[in-house]
């Protein structure tokens, strides 16, 4: 029985399917909250697919905070932009990027387990389709400003309601 296992055991690992996206990576990541009372903060990075499969992010999760979404903004019938959840989530295509940015696509911290204080770092678990994961760290810096480079993504500023 235990000659069976061995030899089935590595049958078993090559008929596993390949990551959906092997190859992700975060680049110029940060969260940041609008105020040090703020109940919620945004993450905002570009997501990076060196892998030759396109990929689809779906969820995100954190101790930073009760709940991590992946939001948008759109502008309803009176020119007024809502944020709104995206649940079938962001595409990434394989050899390309999904950016994160104030204005646009972001991931939304609700419920902060504590204030997101200048120079901390937050640990961010990303969630695929195919159920596979990958970490990052990252930092929180509440003094950059939209538009602000040094690895940061510009955009539009917007407001988390608080």
């Amino acid at each position: 029985m235990f000659r069976i296992l061995l030899l089935a055991a590595p049958a078993a690992l090559l008929s596993l399917p390949a990551l959906a996206c092997d190859g992700f990576s975060v680049e110029g990541g940060y969260v940041r909250s609008s105020t040090a009372m703020s109940t919620s903060g945004a993450g905002f990075m570009t997501l990076v697919n060196q892998g030759t499969s396109d990929c689809r992010l779906v969820g995100a999760r954190t101790e930073a905070a009760a709940r991590a979404e992946l939001h948008t903004h759109q502008i309803d019938a009176n020119g007024v932009a809502r944020m709104m959840e995206v649940e079938e989530g962001f595409a990434i295509p394989a050899g390309g990027t999904h950016a994160l940015e104030r204005g646009a696509d972001h991931l939304m911290l609700m419920g902060l387990t504590a204030p997101l204080t200048q120079g901390q770092t937050v640990a961010v678990t990303f969630v695929f389709e195919d159920g596979s994961e990958a970490s990052a760290e990252l930092p929180v810096d509440n003094e950059r400003m939209p538009g602000a480079m040094g690895g940061a993504m510009g955009g539009m500023g917007h407001s988390h309601g608080n």
